[in-house]
C-alpha cells in the first residue's frame, strides 16, 4: 500500500477544471516533485491533498485512510505537514520557539502541570526542548536557535519553517517552492537534509521551479500542464520527454 494515493482527482473552479484527473503515488522514504509552467495546477494540487480544497471527483488516501472532506487540521494530525510558498514562520520568535511549536500537538506535558511544578510535566517540557535543539543541528541552525526569525535571511527562515513542519511527527512532508530565497550553500544543505530524512522513511512531495534540485533529489517527478499530468517518471525520463521539453523547458 502506497504512503499517498491519488486517483483520477480534479477540481473546478466556476466551471473551470484546475486539475483533470490526475493520479499518483508516493510511497514511504520516496521524494516526489512536481512540476510545470505557472499555471499548471501545482498549488491546487497541494491544496486537494492537504484539504484547502475539496476535489470535485477522485480520491486521495494517506495510509489507506480516505481525506477528501477532512478538515485540514485532522489531515495534519494523521502525520502530513506542508510549507507554503509565501513561507509561514512566525517573525517575532526565535528560531527555538518556532520549531517548539511544531512539537506541541505531541507534548505530554499540559500548562497546568508546569504552573503546579509537576515532575512528569517537567521532564517532559526538557524532553521536548531537547528534541527541538537536536532538530536545530541537523538542519544547520545551531547558531541561530536564540536569534528572532524576523531577523534572519528570507532563505534561514524558509529553514526554519521546514524545520518547525518536521517537529511534529510527520510521515509526509509536502513543501511549496523551498529552494525560494536559498544560496548555493542552503541549497545544497537543504537537499541533503531531505535525502537524510528519506532515508529515515519521511516522504516528501515538493514542488519546485528550480530543476537541477528536481533532478538531482527526486524519485519519481509528476509534471503537470493546464492541470493534467503530461508525464510521470524518473528524473531520466522526465529529462527527455517531449512533452516536457515542449511545455516546461522550452525545447
Amino acid at each position: 500500500m502506497s504512503l499517498l494515493e491519488l486517483e483520477d482527482v480534479s477540481v473546478a473552479f466556476a466551471g473551470l477544471h484546475a486539475l483533470k484527473n490526475v493520479s499518483f503515488k508516493l510511497n514511504t522514504g520516496q521524494i516526489g516533485a512536481v512540476i510545470g509552467p505557472n499555471g499548471a495546477g501545482k498549488s491546487t494540487l497541494f491544496n486537494a491533498i492537504t484539504g484547502y480544497v475539496p476535489p470535485s471527483t477522485g480520491r486521495v488516501s494517506f495510509n489507506g485512510k480516505a481525506l477528501v472532506g477532512m478538515a485540514p487540521h485532522r489531515i495534519a494530525a494523521l502525520g502530513m505537514r506542508r510549507t507554503f510558498q509565501n513561507g509561514g514562520a512566525f517573525a517575532s520568535m526565535t528560531v527555538l520557539e518556532n520549531v517548539l511549536t511544531g512539537f506541541h500537538a505531541h507534548t505530554s506535558s499540559s500548562a497546568l502541570g508546569l504552573i503546579l511544578g509537576l515532575g512528569g510535566a517537567r521532564r517532559a517540557e526538557a524532553q521536548t526542548l531537547a528534541r527541538a535543539r537536536d532538530l536545530i543541528a541537523l538542519m544547520g541552525l545551531e547558531e541561530l536557535a536564540d536569534r528572532v526569525t524576523g531577523d534572519l535571511s528570507s532563505g534561514q527562515q524558509r529553514i526554519v519553517e521546514i524545520t518547525r513542519a518536521l517537529a511534529a511527527r510527520t510521515q509526509l512532508l509536502l513543501l511549496d517552492e523551498p529552494a525560494v530565497g536559498l544560496s548555493g550553500t542552503e541549497r545544497e544543505h537543504l537537499m541533503q537534509v531531505l535525502r537524510d530524512l528519506a532515508k529515515e522513511g519521511v516522504a516528501i512531495l515538493l514542488v519546485e521551479h528550480t530543476i537541477d534540485m528536481v533532478m538531482a533529489i527526486s524519485d519519481t517527478i509528476v509534471v503537470l500542464n493546464y492541470g493534467a499530468i503530461i508525464a510521470q517518471g524518473d528524473p531520466e525520463h522526465i529529462r527527455s520527454h517531449p512533452a516536457v521539453l515542449e511545455a516546461y523547458l522550452g525545447h
